[in-house]
């Protein structure tokens, strides 16, 4: 009998199937997003070099201090990724939505990241 959360273990398995063919590279990294009930946390990764390029998330101090929705931090998140992003030469990338479906705070990282500048 499995003691885990019939959610988990569902989201689990989406994500596995969506990481299977979603790769990122150097030129073309993964932009992963996971979403925690409070907040959502992005980042740009290289899975053939199997590392971090940048990162985002909803709890670093400039987002934190700002007022709004989830969902409005959520775009906030996606626009400071992109700039870190282009601040590192990265313009195009491709997105892993972590076994989420893209609505919601999803779809906001997403819009957030594009108005910066990224393309997916």
């Amino acid at each position: 009998m499995s003691t885990l959360d019939p959610k988990v273990v569902r989201r689990q398995k989406l994500r596995w199937r969506v990481r299977q063919k979603v790769k990122g590279t150097a030129s073309k990294p993964r932009l992963s997003v996971f979403r925690s009930n409070k907040d959502v946390y992005v980042q740009m990764i290289d899975d053939v070099a199997a590392t971090t390029l940048c990162s985002a998330s909803s709890r670093m101090k400039d987002i934190a201090a700002k007022s709004g929705t989830k969902i409005e931090k959520a775009a906030m998140v996606g626009k400071a990724l992109a700039a870190k992003a282009i601040s590192l030469g990265i313009e195009t990338c491709v997105f892993d939505r972590g076994g989420y479906l893209y609505h919601g705070r999803v779809k906001s990282v997403a819009d957030g990241a594009r108005e910066g500048g990224l393309k997916f």
